[in-house]
């Protein structure tokens, strides 16, 4: 038997009510995302990608629907259970990096292993492998001001992959980014899901991006299209 597939879903629907008007954001979305699998969601603006992505990592509730983490559904499961499969499972990147301004690159790409109570003697050693596998092995000790937009952006992916997750889940992670960071985030990309295994759920409107993905679907009338 088969193991599970990191994220899937079947039936989703979500609609938002503004006033007396009910307003329809998905209609009944299936997908599965195999182990390794690059997959870009593409769609205009307000098509519901961003929406489809919160459901997918159990931060906002279907109307309808189910949504299965290898194998264990997260629709449905207390707040806290869902926490833990987030945490067990899933990495974010998002458009923005959300890097703590803080503390080094080392230290939050650290981070998601250390408010669980690991230290940072056993941690540093992944954290800068992690950083090495995007090109930063030189910027471990620089904070967040001191790097470029592309660099963050690639602190921000190496910090969702220290969890060792199955699933990274990804919001438009080039949006800020001129053409040559954008570059180095994908390639970045490419060579942590063909080393870790790791599927990379990725909404965008960046074509360059979409195009490397092993999968592109649209999401259009609330529904995907390949």
């Amino acid at each position: 038997m088969s193991d599970p597939a990191p994220l899937s879903c079947r039936g989703l629907i979500k609609s938002y009510v503004q006033g007396a008007t009910r307003i329809p954001v998905l209609a009944g979305v299936d997908l599965d995302v195999p182990a390794g699998e690059r997959l870009a969601v593409v769609g205009r603006s307000g098509s519901g990608k961003s929406t489809l992505l919160h459901v997918l990592a159990g931060l906002l509730d279907p109307d309808d629907g189910r949504v299965h983490v290898f194998g264990e559904e997260i629709t449905g499961a207390s707040p806290a259970r869902r926490a833990a499969l987030r945490n067990a499972h899933m990495g974010f990147v998002y458009q923005l990096h959300h890097l703590l301004p803080e503390f080094t690159a080392l230290e939050n790409v650290a981070m998601p292993r250390l408010v669980t109570g690991e230290s940072m003697r056993r941690v540093a050693p992944d954290a800068r492998a992690l950083l090495a596998s995007v090109g930063l092995e030189e910027r471990v000790e620089h904070r967040p001001h001191e790097l470029s937009g592309g660099e963050r952006q690639r602190v921000a992916i190496a910090r969702a992959l220290a969890g060792s997750p199955g699933v990274v889940l990804a919001d438009e992670p080039t949006g800020n980014l001129d053409r040559e960071s954008a570059a180095q985030v994908l390639a970045a990309m490419d060579a942590l899901a063909a080393a870790t295994g790791t599927a990379f759920v990725v909404v965008t409107h960046d074509e360059g991006l979409a195009r490397r993905m092993d999968r592109t679907v649209s999401l259009e009338d609330g529904g995907l299209r390949s």
